[in-house]
């Protein structure tokens, strides 16, 4: 996802190139990665020629979000209490700019 928020879109032998030789990953898992981010939508995709062209169906801020949502959704079921006051600690010791925009935000 980082490397498709990055660059816009990317077939899965070029994304292969760019992450996944390095990291010893083969196409076909760069490829079935790919899939089942499309399956989840979070891509969207396109058939050229033989290939398909992926791209981020979601902004980087709407995933955390969901991501989020998901997460007190299903291990808090719903009781986000400790979420939030364990947020706000990580936010404190991240510095005083990160605190000020969440203030700004609630």
């Amino acid at each position: 996802m980082e490397h498709l928020w990055r660059g816009g879109d990317g077939e899965a032998k070029a994304i292969h190139g760019a992450l996944g030789a390095r990291r010893g990953i083969t196409v076909n898992t760069v490829q079935s990665t790919l899939k089942r981010l499309f399956e989840k939508s979070l891509l969207e995709r396109d058939k050229v020629s033989h290939a398909h062209v992926y791209r981020p169906s979601v902004t980087r801020e709407q995933f955390q979000h969901r991501a989020l949502g998901e997460l007190v959704g299903e291990l808090m079921q719903g009781e986000a209490d400790a979420m939030v006051s364990a947020f706000v600690e990580l936010t404190e010791r991240a510095g005083p700019e990160h605190l000020a925009r969440l203030e700004a935000l609630v």
